[in-house]
């Protein structure tokens, strides 16, 4: 690399580096490219991977020369796992021990740390994984909630690759989109129990409001399932008219409705009860039947039929 500049030095690394505004307004820099090889020598130079933007930032002075000296004082293969002469590291016999568990059919015994495991096996290589299962488990406090959780929350982790991420909401929305194929299939009222289901798997662990709406035939079959409104943490505005003219439109003859308490509790407030109130009589109007206002929450949910409200 004798004789190059240091911008050289970056471009032959296969780095590209620009000025970029940080959060904060104030300047800084950033570099793309090939860089996972080069990881070590930018965080010496003082940068910060930013996992979901796939690029590293450098807050302050232009750092092609930091940067171009650290990669002058790089091994000849950085990024390389040494060959041979050296113990594999402990955790590949546990993962190939829990993979052969799980394929003779030993699942639930597999504790969901476990099986959270095998699935980071799939994207997440060279480090054992099991404290990650555990410490993501514990903070969103379940299975459940970790695939549902939101891809800046799971970035807070420095484990975590974004490929890791990515197969996670990957895997929540094919769970999702296979609970809502089965509701698909038949009457909505006689699959109750699936119906639940895919409402929590779409909508439980929500952070903000969403107001969502099951538009059915007369049959009872499901023809649209559609999100109308999203809120805040606490409030979603709803439109009975704009949900009755959707209806129309569709072709509707009864509807569900739901939204979510993201607080954790499903009881419903005063505001739900009156605007489920309000629905029903414009929807009693022009013969669309409110068959129930389902309130999720990530501990359980709620049935204003069951509770006589409806």
């Amino acid at each position: 690399m004798d004789g190059k500049s240091n911008a050289d030095l970056l471009l032959a690394a296969g780095l590209n580096l620009c000025g970029t505004t940080l959060p904060d307004g104030s300047p800084g820099y950033q570099v793309s490219g090939d860089t996972h090889p080069y990881r070590h020598a930018f965080r010496q130079a003082g940068g910060t991977w930013d996992k979901m933007k796939r690029l590293w930032v450098f807050a302050g002075a232009d750092p092609t020369a930091t940067i171009a000296g650290h990669l002058n004082n790089l091994p000849e293969s950085p990024s390389g796992l040494s060959d041979g002469g050296q113990d594999k590291p402990h955790y590949w016999g546990h993962r190939e021990r829990l993979r052969s568990r799980f394929m003779s059919g030993d699942n639930n015994g597999l504790p969901d740390y476990e099986l959270l495991e095998l699935i980071l096996f799939q994207c997440i290589e060279r480090i054992d994984v099991k404290p990650l299962a555990k410490d993501l488990i514990a903070a969103f406090g379940s299975l459940g909630a970790v695939f549902a959780a939101d891809p800046a929350r799971l970035a807070a982790f420095d484990k975590l690759t974004y490929a890791g991420i990515v197969h996670l909401k990957a895997l929540h929305e094919t769970h999702t989109r296979i609970a809502r194929e089965d509701i698909a299939q038949g009457p909505v009222l006689a699959s109750w129990d699936k119906l639940i289901k895919y409402l929590k798997s779409s909508l439980a662990h929500a952070k903000t409001e969403r107001f969502q709406v099951l538009f059915l035939n007369a049959r009872n079959e499901l023809i649209a399932d559609e999100i109308q409104q999203q809120g805040t943490v606490n409030h979603t505005p709803v439109y009975p008219r704009e949900v009755i003219k959707r209806a129309l439109e569709l072709g509707a003859t009864a509807i569900i409705m739901v939204h979510n308490h993201p607080s954790g509790d499903p009881t419903p407030s005063s505001a739900d009860i009156s605007m489920t109130k309000e629905l029903a009589a414009a929807g009693e109007k022009l013969d669309i039947t409110i068959h129930d206002h389902i309130i999720m929450s990530k501990h359980g949910h709620t049935s204003f039929r069951d509770l006589g409200l409806i």
